[in-house]
C-alpha cells in the first residue's frame, strides 16, 4: 500500500511533464493563427494611423515629406484648421450630408425590405435590380448623376421643362449643390440597407406574426410592436456601418461638385483631400489634421454604439 501511495505522485509528475509540451505547442499554434491578422492590422491600420498622426503634428513640405526632417509643430495644424473660415461650413455640411443620407437610406431600405419579405412573382428579379446602384463603381454612379443633373443637357431639367417648371442649377448653385450630392449618395446607399435589413427580417419567426394577427393587430401595429423591436440589433449595426461609410464619402462629392461652388458642398473628406493634394503647394499637416478629426467623429459614434449595445444586453 505504501508503495502505491509513493508511486502516485511520481506518475502524476510524469503525466504533468508530458502535458506541458502539448500545451506549449497549442499556445504556439494559437499565436501562429493570430500572426497573420496581427500583421495585417499593424501594416494597414496601426502604421497608417501613426503616420497620419505624425503628419498632423509636424510642418511638412513636399521636400520634407520625401526626404524627412519635418520640424515638430505640436497642435499648430489643428489650430489652423479650426480657425480656418471653411471649418464651420465643412463641419455643418458633413453633419447634414451624413445625417440626411442615413435617414433616407435607412427609411427607404426598411420600406423596401418589408415590401420584399412577402414573396410575389418577379420579387427576386426586382430585388436584384435594386442592387445595381451598389454594384456599380462609384465613379460610374457619380458621373451618371453629374450628367442627369447637368443644368443644360441633364435629363432632370428636361423633365422639369416638360412639367412647365424652370430649370435648376443643381451642381453650380450654392443652394442646390449639397442637396444634389446627398440625393446621389442616398441612391447609392439604399441597396446596402435593403440587403442587410431584408436578411434580418427573414430571421424573425413567422409564428410571431401569426400570433399578432390572431390578436387583431393591424399591419402598422405588427411592424411597430414586432418587426422593429426584433430588428433593432440589425438596425443598429446597419446605421453604424452606414454612418462610418458616409462620413468618409469622397468620390461622389469630388466628381460631382469638387466641394463647390464656393465650398457649398465641402465636407471634411473633400477638405482634407484639397489640403493634401488639391493645391500646387500641398499642406500635408492640415490635411492630416482634418482626417484625424474625421476619424475621431467615427470613433465617437462607434463608442456610442457599443455603450447602447451594453445597455440593451444588461
Amino acid at each position: 500500500m505504501a508503495d502505491d501511495v509513493m508511486a502516485r505522485p511520481a506518475s502524476t509528475v510524469r503525466a504533468g511533464t508530458r502535458r506541458r509540451p502539448g500545451r506549449r505547442s497549442e499556445q504556439w499554434a494559437a499565436w501562429g493563427f493570430l500572426l497573420p491578422i496581427v500583421t495585417y492590422l499593424a501594416a494597414f491600420y496601426a502604421y497608417p494611423l501613426y503616420r497620419n498622426l505624425d503628419l498632423s503634428l509636424r510642418h511638412y513640405t513636399v521636400r520634407s515629406f520625401v526626404q524627412g526632417g519635418a520640424p515638430f509643430s505640436g497642435l499648430d495644424n489643428y489650430r489652423a484648421v479650426v480657425q480656418n473660415a471653411t471649418f464651420g461650413p465643412a463641419l455643418l455640411h458633413t453633419v447634414l450630408f451624413t445625417g440626411v443620407s442615413l435617414i433616407f437610406q435607412f427609411g427607404i431600405g426598411m420600406a423596401l425590405a418589408v415590401f420584399f419579405v412577402n414573396h410575389f412573382p418577379l420579387s427576386g428579379t426586382l430585388r436584384a435590380l435594386f442592387l445595381v446602384p451598389w454594384l456599380l463603381p462609384l465613379i460610374v454612379s457619380a458621373s451618371t448623376w453629374s450628367w442627369m443633373l447637368n443644368s443644360d443637357s441633364g435629363v432632370v431639367n428636361w423633365t422639369l421643362g416638360l412639367l412647365g417648371l424652370d430649370p435648376v442649377n443643381w451642381l453650380t448653385s450654392p443652394t442646390w449643390a449639397l442637396t444634389s450630392v446627398i440625393i446621389a449618395n442616398i441612391w447609392i446607399g439604399i441597396p446596402f440597407n435593403l440587403v442587410v435589413l431584408h436578411s434580418g427580417l427573414q430571421a424573425i419567426p413567422t409564428d410571431i406574426y401569426e400570433a399578432a394577427e390572431l390578436d387583431g393587430a393591424s399591419g402598422w401595429q405588427r411592424f411597430r410592436r414586432v418587426t422593429f423591436p426584433l430588428l433593432r440589433p440589425v438596425s443598429a449595426i446597419t446605421l453604424l456601418l452606414g454612418l462610418v461609410y458616409t462620413l468618409k464619402v469622397f468620390d461622389i462629392i469630388w466628381i460631382m461638385t469638387k466641394g463647390g461652388p464656393a465650398d457649398s458642398s465641402t465636407t471634411f473628406a473633400t477638405w482634407s483631400y484639397r489640403f493634401s493634394f488639391g493645391n500646387l503647394l500641398p499642406q500635408f499637416g492640415p490635411g492630416a489634421a482634418v482626417g484625424n478629426l474625421l476619424i475621431l467623429m467615427a470613433f465617437a459614434f462607434g463608442l456610442l454604439y457599443i455603450r447602447i449595445q451594453r445597455r440593451q444586453q444588461s
